[in-house]
């Protein structure tokens, strides 16, 4: 699999950690920035993520900020996108199951190493049901086109 991983200043300590485990699972995770914890404003990073997930076809996304609050709402932001804020094992594999999640985020004030790594082994594991949630995320992607879900 292959990987894009972006952060705020708040998730930047994080984000090293984070590319090793990646890559000791096999996959390949380009670094998007910042390149340093000086202060910069989290929408920023994650529509770069955001973007360059949409435009590699297959690929995924990792996205960090103090909380995953901030980064997941700007994420979701970008039609196409479907970034889940996830704090455990559980919530990872079902976003995954049946959410068909593009992104994982999470907070580097909220979640631990040994979580950390949990959660992106499932979410690596995990693959789409489909089925009935098809129909769910097919209106999700309505959603971000401005459909009326009525």
């Amino acid at each position: 699999m292959k990987f894009y991983i972006a952060t705020d200043h708040a998730g930047y300590t994080l984000k090293s950690y984070v590319k090793e485990y990646v890559r000791s699972l096999g996959h390949e995770i380009i670094d998007l920035g910042p390149d340093s914890a000086d202060r910069v404003d989290y929408p920023d990073f994650a529509k770069k993520c955001a973007h360059k997930v949409l435009e590699d076809e297959g690929s995924f996304g990792i996205l960090i900020c103090g909380t995953g609050i901030g980064i997941s709402i700007a994420a979701n932001k970008v039609p196409g996108i479907r970034a889940a804020l996830c704090h455990d094992t559980y919530t990872a594999k079902l976003t995954r199951l049946h959410n068909d999640a593009n992104i994982l985020c999470f907070g580097e004030r909220v979640v631990g190493k040994g979580v950390i790594e949990d959660m992106i082994s499932v979410f690596c594991e995990t693959e789409f049901e489909g089925g009935r949630h098809a129909g769910r995320v097919g209106k999700i992607e309505g959603c971000s086109l401005g459909a009326n879900l009525g």
